[in-house]
């Protein structure tokens, strides 16, 4: 799995960081997205997959 982030899409709502924190975490200054892991560990995947079904603005993409 390969996650990619839409940065100039993302608008800040922090749902990707409550359902996969160890994948995704928010900046200080504006509260946009911030990959932490590009290839997420297979226990890990299903909530990165939730986490991009979550997301509003639709700025993560999961590869499989």
């Amino acid at each position: 799995m390969k996650v990619r982030i839409d940065v100039d899409a993302c608008v800040g709502a922090g749902q990707c960081v409550l359902a996969a924190p160890d994948v995704f975490d928010q900046r200080d200054d504006d509260g946009m997205v911030v990959l932490l892991v590009e290839d997420p560990p297979a226990h890990l995947e299903a909530a990165t997959e939730h986490a991009a079904l979550l997301c509003p603005a639709m700025a993560i993409v999961v590869d499989r």
